[in-house]
């Protein structure tokens, strides 16, 4: 679990200073999404991830970890879009932006500490191409949650999903960096 600890660490350095870059970059012009969008839009790297993942031939110079690296970045700015709510003009810097991405990544990454303890870092044994088929029934229950104007009967709720899916991003970086 130290192990994991460390390179969950590390891939998350990687994405919070593309983050920091793009924040640099664009501003928070991203606040303006409504969630659907950003889920949409992890949705799309989710399928490329498939479509990469079963076909032998690509057109586009870009892999799987680029995609991954952006699940997580997008899942966590739905995480900050559901605690700030959505706006028309971007209103934060990229300190208060990074602030908000620390914070939800911290709480995310405890999350994945608990269930990793209790389901005894099961996802060691998966491979790569079920954690992204995990994320793409992820988002289609976040679609279907979403169609549902954010209600839920016993399932949960939004952030969990998103969380997940940062986490299975994660765990599948992890894999494809030990290989």
């Amino acid at each position: 679990m130290q192990n994991t600890s460390k390179q969950y660490d590390d891939i998350i350095d990687i994405c919070r200073t593309l983050f920091i870059n793009k924040m640099t970059d664009y501003g928070s012009a991203w606040r303006i999404l409504r969630l659907p969008s950003l889920t949409d839009q992890i949705f799309i790297k989710a399928q490329r991830i498939r479509q990469l993942q079963e076909n032998t031939t690509r057109k586009v110079d870009e892999g799987e970890q680029s995609e991954f690296i952006g699940i997580i970045n997008y899942s966590i700015m739905a995480l900050i879009q559901l605690e700030k709510g959505i706006v028309d003009t971007p209103d934060l810097n990229t300190e208060q932006a990074t602030k908000l991405y620390d914070k939800h990544i911290n709480i995310t990454k405890s999350l994945m500490e608990d269930k990793n303890h209790d389901y005894g870092e099961a996802w060691r044994d998966m491979r790569v191409s079920s954690l992204t088929d995990l994320i793409l029934q992820k988002l289609l229950r976040v679609k279907q949650i979403e169609d549902n104007k954010g209600k839920t009967i016993v399932s949960e709720g939004l952030d969990a999903n998103y969380q997940d899916m940062i986490n299975y991003a994660v765990f599948a970086l992890i894999h494809m960096n030990e290989k």
